[in-house]
Formats: structure tokens, C-alpha cells, sequence
């Protein structure tokens, strides 16, 4: 290339957005957009410099892009350098009139000019006016397409299908009515089924218990890389109606229904679920016991029915000593203590004494064959 062609190349920065991560796959993606501007470029004289791509779309503001920003320290930094910015599509610009508008008189601060593939930006009164009503054109597309699309979900979750992001041990499938329905991802499914099962019949006796017993889980997604999660996820995960069938949206004024999809648990245990969190507090079972008293959670005060809490005893000798006792002071049993080895004795020998019959052994057999069958089908 002579001398005289290179002086005559123009400085070009490209930018790139889509509005979420998953549309970086579809037709419009960054990549493909990078091309085609390269391709622009190349056609006309210009050198690309750098390429600021985006994949979220901050709300219509440019300011809350973090590739934006970057185009514009870096233009910043290259004061007294003319530069070309080149966009695949008006769209791409900005989402709405207002953040045009500032946006132009940005990038011209800069003594940057902009130039894109589907439209010509001229520095006229005329070309200005046509520019702005592009630009509200698309706000008003965009608009009337999030109208039309919140009208269709609302439709489809009055008919009872959800259409936000399934939660955690739901996935979506195509549905035999059109579009798409809840339904089991497992094991995710069975760990949360779980986890409410046994919160609603008391084996988990506060949330802190079922919160660690999801911690426990390997494949139960985590909040932090030490394994935690949330207290209030497992608050959102009890209370949530879809994991009993049943469906509800506050905001659109959608009143409890049944849902199209099948629940993890039963309505009537869901109903358990939120009895028991409108209940009197307890406190959270003590992690160095658990393993020291099995039944505790499993096993009632014969005379109040509330479940017995179990403690150790210290002797003069220095010697601990293991007991299961009531602390319901209204309990005429309060305060009472019974020794671990004999509860936990008498419980064992009444399991031992549990023997069903051939024939109720047979029938169970083959329920529990039908529903492995079934699960490993799904």
C-alpha cells in the first residue's frame, strides 16, 4: 500500500450489543455483527482499532453498558485522534429517543462520527429530524412488542401455565396445548420434594435445618463458593406455590389456581407447609447433637404431643449421660428426662415388631416397581 492510501485510512471503533447472554448464539449475535462491521469498514477505507461489545442491555441506559463506557474512556484517553464508530443496526444504538439523543451528543463531544449499516446519519437539520423519528419509531416498536408479549403471557398464566423462569427443580418442555409447561428436573426435583416433605411432617424442625440439609446437597445450586445458601431462598422455596400444582401471579392480579403442571408435593401439604411457618417459632436444632440423637424430631411427649428436645447431663463423676426430655411447661411431663439408650431401645423394638404380611410385602413390591418404572421413564 502506498503512503499516500495509508494516510487516507480511517481510525474505526466497532461496537456490538445484544440485549442477553443467550442471544449471542442466535443470528444477531456479537460475532456476527463484529463481520459485518469489519466488512463495512474494509469496503470503505477504514481501519478497526478495537471492538467494545455488550450483552446486556442496561435498561435503555448507555451509561449502565459496560462496553459503552469502555468506547467512551477510550475515547476519552485518544484525544485528538478522529475516530469512525461503526454499528451494525440503528436498534443497536440506543433503545430509546432520550438515550439517542444524549448518546449523539456524547460521541460528538468526542469528535468521534458515527456511521452505521442500515442508516445514514447526516449532520443536517433534515437529517436530524428523520434521525429522531427513527429513533421513536423503534421506542414505539419496542414498546408495542413488549405490550403484545406481556399480554400473551398474561393470557397463558390465567389459563394456568407459568411463564417466568422456572424454579429450582422445574425445567421447561414443549406442551401438547402449545408452548411450554412445567415440569420435573431431576435430581434437583427430588431433593427440593424432599426438603418440603420433610419440613411439612416436622423431620425438619426449623428452616435452619432443611437450609442445611440442602447445603448437604452437592448438586443443590449454591449462593457461595463455600457451599452456603440464602436463608431466604429457603423461605421463597416453602412458601412457593408451584411445588404444590398450584399457581398464582400477585402483580397481574392472578389469584391462586390450580396450574398446568404437576406438583413435587401435594396441596395438602403444601397447606401443612405454611401452618407450620405461621406457627410459633422454634429454635434451630444444635449441630453437635444430630448424630448423638436420632429420634430427636421423630418422637412426641405422651401426654402434650409436642416433640421431645434432648440435652446431655453432666454427673459429679464428670461422666455425660444422653436424655430425651419434654419442654412444654404447660406439659405435666415437664422437664422429665428419659434415657437415650431406653427410648431409642423401645422405638427399635417396635420397628423390629413391624412385619407386614407376604401378601401386603408382595403388593408394595410391585407399587414401588410401577413407580420406579415411572421415574425412570421421565
Amino acid at each position: 500500500m502506498r503512503e499516500s492510501d495509508e494516510s487516507n485510512l480511517k481510525l474505526a471503533l466497532v461496537y456490538c450489543r445484544v440485549s442477553t447472554p443467550q442471544q449471542r448464539k442466535s443470528g444477531s449475535g456479537l460475532e456476527s455483527q463484529e463481520h459485518r462491521c469489519r466488512q463495512y469498514a474494509a469496503q470503505n477505507g477504514m481501519t478497526v482499532e478495537a471492538v467494545f461489545p455488550d450483552d446486556a442491555s442496561g435498561g435503555g441506559d448507555f451509561m449502565k453498558r459496560a462496553g459503552m463506557m469502555a468506547l467512551l474512556a477510550y475515547l476519552d484517553a485518544q484525544m485528538g485522534k478522529e475516530y469512525v464508530v461503526i454499528f451494525d443496526d440503528l436498534k443497536r444504538f440506543a433503545r430509546y429517543t432520550e438515550f439517542h439523543i444524549k448518546l449523539r451528543r456524547e460521541l460528538q463531544r468526542r469528535n468521534a462520527k458515527v456511521e452505521c449499516l442500515n442508516f445514514r446519519f447526516e449532520d443536517t437539520p433534515e437529517g436530524r429530524f428523520i434521525e429522531t423519528i427513527f429513533a421513536a419509531h423503534g421506542e414505539l416498536e419496542r414498546e408495542q412488542n413488549g405490550r403484545q408479549v406481556k399480554q400473551k403471557m398474561l393470557a397463558r398464566a390465567e389459563q394456568g401455565f407459568w411463564v417466568f423462569h422456572a424454579p429450582c427443580g422445574f425445567k421447561y418442555e414443549k406442551s401438547k396445548r402449545g408452548g411450554r409447561v412445567l415440569v420435573r428436573d431431576e435430581p434437583l426435583a427430588s431433593i427440593v420434594q424432599d426438603a418440603l416433605e420433610g419440613y411439612a411432617i416436622g423431620r425438619f424442625q426449623t428452616q435452619a435445618e432443611v437450609q442445611r440439609f440442602l447445603e448437604a446437597q452437592p448438586l443443590f445450586p449454591k449462593d457461595h463458593k463455600k457451599g452456603t445458601i440464602h436463608s431466604y431462598r429457603v423461605t421463597r422455596l416453602l412458601i412457593n406455590p408451584l411445588y404444590a400444582g398450584l399457581l398464582e401471579v400477585p402483580k397481574w392480579k392472578i389469584s391462586l389456581r390450580r396450574g398446568q403442571h404437576d406438583g413435587l408435593i401435594s396441596a395438602r401439604t403444601h397447606q401443612r407447609i405454611l401452618t407450620r411457618l405461621k406457627g410459633n417459632a422454634l429454635a434451630p436444632a444444635r449441630k453437635d447433637i444430630n448424630h448423638d440423637f436420632v429420634m430427636r424430631g421423630f418422637v412426641e411427649c405422651a401426654d402434650c404431643n409436642r416433640p421431645l428436645t434432648s440435652c446431655w447431663s453432666q454427673s459429679k463423676t464428670g461422666r455425660k449421660h444422653p436424655y430425651y426430655r419434654c419442654y412444654n411447661t404447660k406439659c405435666d411431663q415437664y422437664g422429665k428426662s428419659i434415657q437415650r439408650d431406653r427410648l431409642e431401645g423401645e422405638v427399635e423394638a417396635v420397628i423390629r415388631s413391624l412385619q407386614p404380611s407376604p401378601h401386603m410385602f408382595t403388593l408394595v413390591r410391585t407399587f414401588f416397581k410401577a413407580a420406579w418404572d415411572q421415574r425412570h421413564a421421565q
